[in-house]
């Protein structure tokens, strides 16, 4: 399925920050992952039996009000992502959202253009998990003050993916 919406990763520049130090303030601790699984923020993918990855603490509305120069004051959190321990080739092209199987639930959070929560919706992915989470950015999107939305795991809360809001390009296109 080709999605309408972009998943972000984590962004270069803060890959390059949380290899060092998360944004708890911790050091990062690489270690190899033996049996694989744990779902990469870098590239949006489950990472494979003994690659080298690290847990650290990600703090994605943060980082995006930072660089919209707004404040989302208390609706500010950080939590645990898997990264790789060393830069990797980014998400691969394609369509799908990461982290969509059938059968597990997931959080659409919605957030406006200063950072606060507008709302949320928790997603039973069912049978068709690209198509829930389709239309459940097509509704918050509908919303024009919703600016970006997040995409969390239910049963622990972990950020998974950012989407912002689609722009038209001049050529017409999305991006």
């Amino acid at each position: 399925m080709d999605t309408t919406y972009w998943a972000r990763p984590i962004e270069e520049t803060a890959l390059k920050e949380l290899r060092v130090r998360d944004d708890a303030g911790r050091e990062c601790v690489p270690y190899r992952d033996e049996e694989g699984g744990a779902p990469l923020r870098c590239c949006l993918r489950a990472s494979g039996a003994g690659e080298r990855i690290a847990l650290v603490s990600y703090a994605p509305l943060r980082r995006w009000a930072a660089g919209m120069g707004t404040d989302p004051g208390a609706y500010d959190e950080q939590g645990p992502v898997f990264i790789h321990a060393e830069q990797c080739a980014g998400p691969a092209e394609g369509g799908g959202h990461p982290f969509a199987r059938a059968g597990v639930q997931r959080t659409a959070r919605r957030y406006d253009a200063r950072g606060h929560i507008l709302g949320g919706r928790v997603l039973d992915l069912g049978e068709d998990p690209d198509g829930v989470i389709e239309r459940a950015l097509d509704e918050a999107f509908a919303d024009p003050e919703v600016a970006l939305v997040h995409l969390r795991a239910a049963e622990y809360g972990c950020f998974l993916f950012e989407v912002r809001r689609p722009t038209v390009s001049l050529a017409g296109g999305r991006s």
